[in-house]
């Protein structure tokens, strides 16, 4: 049964967020925030507003077009729900950002990018499309990526097998991320939200590193997210609408990209490297948990098999089964994710020591979850 309904408080916030947008469009206003030096809180109050206007907008489009998402066996929702809540993200965030008026070349790039994986994402919410063919569309996106210039740097890139090797985990990491996100839209807000906790230490490291071209595109993703979770996280009762494989895709990209574009720490490898990996950790850490599961256990056996396998062994699915509640899974990996990330900014500033103690710090509460995980595997 396809619900309509909207709660009166949802209601009540449209009206109040469409004159708030109206008003960020003014330009007196607009330029108030920019002679100011408030560029950042404008592109982050112009996505959310404009996320809290499109949303219940794109809700009604996806009813009208019946793209939906049908409850069966393997989902955990009871009724058919919207799956248009990546494109309101996705409107909202460019629109942000192209009211800010200054991009780089490469952020314009990258937000291209994650424009067509999330429009594939869209075709397949609204037609369906094969694992495989999606994979294929976005290794050419990233390749795409590296020929433009965002490419990882563990290498010495002048080098032709530093460049091959640089390349190989450049397109690793942004599809491994890209679908490690998709993976984790299992369950009300928690791609939304957990993409908004991340983009937000993504944007306080680059303040505090003096990158705002990359502060700008986190800050918007934030508020993007934050304007849509309303709508997609309600404390009683379930989603109104999902953001679906264009918005979980979308955001995954763009985040994944962010990471490789940015720098990190200025001769301090350690912390280079630990920063996005404490950042990124709770969507690294379920990939590589399901992926060594699965291969121990012989549920996949080749490639092709773990692309097409679908499966309730994620971090939220065996938190649900431990915890009972839904909500509840939510907000403890939300809790885990804010942890690690309050590390990562302790690490800009850390000693060599303590660095490493932060990077034994993430492998210990790895462990922790890794025996959660093993118990909510035994109960479900």
């Amino acid at each position: 049964m396809l619900s309509k309904k909207r709660t009166p408080i949802l209601r009540f916030l449209t009206i109040p967020a469409i004159v708030f947008f109206l008003l960020l469009n003014v330009p007196w206003f607009r330029a108030y925030f920019m002679g100011v030096g408030l560029r950042w809180i404008y592109i982050f109050l112009f996505s959310f507003s404009l996320s809290l206007v499109l949303t219940p907008v794109f809700g009604s489009i996806a009813r009208r077009f019946n793209i939906l998402d049908i409850p069966n066996e393997r989902k955990i929702h009871a009724d058919s729900t919207p799956l248009l809540g990546g494109a309101a993200v996705m409107t909202s965030l460019c629109a942000s950002l192209t009211a800010n008026m200054i991009l780089e070349t490469e952020m314009i790039v990258l937000l291209l990018g994650g424009l067509v994986v999330g429009m594939v994402g869209l075709v397949d919410d609204w037609k369906g499309m094969s694992a495989k063919l999606k994979l294929l569309i976005q290794i050419c996106v990233v390749l795409m990526l590296i020929y433009s210039g965002i490419i990882l740097d563990l290498f010495p890139i002048k080098t032709t097998w530093g460049y091959i090797a640089n390349s190989v985990l450049t397109v690793v990491w942004i599809v491994g991320i890209t679908n490690a996100m998709n993976f984790f839209d299992g369950m009300d807000g928690l791609a939304t939200g957990l993409s908004a906790i991340i983009a937000l230490f993504i944007g306080i490291v680059s303040f505090q590193t003096n990158q705002p071209f990359m502060g700008w595109i986190a800050i918007a993703i934030v508020g993007s997210c934050l304007g849509f979770l309303p709508f997609n996280f309600r404390p009683k009762k379930p989603a109104t609408i999902f953001l679906g494989d264009a918005g979980s895709t979308f955001l995954g990209f763009i985040l994944a990209g962010l990471a490789i574009k940015g720098y990190w720490a200025d001769n301090r490898p350690i912390v280079s490297f630990a920063t996005p990996i404490l950042i990124f950790w709770i969507l690294i850490f379920d990939m590589t948990y399901i992926t060594v599961e699965r291969v121990i256990t012989g549920k996949v056996k080749t490639v092709k098999e773990w692309i097409d396998y679908v499966g309730t062994d994620h971090l939220h699915h065996r938190l649900y089964a431990l915890l009972g509640d839904k909500r509840k899974a939510v907000l403890t990996i939300f809790l885990l994710s804010g942890t690690l990330g309050l590390s990562s900014i302790a690490l800009r500033n850390a000693r060599m020591i303590d660095a490493i103690i932060l990077v034994c710090q993430a492998l210990l509460i790895a462990i922790i979850v890794s025996v959660i995980e093993y118990a909510g595997r035994m109960k479900g």
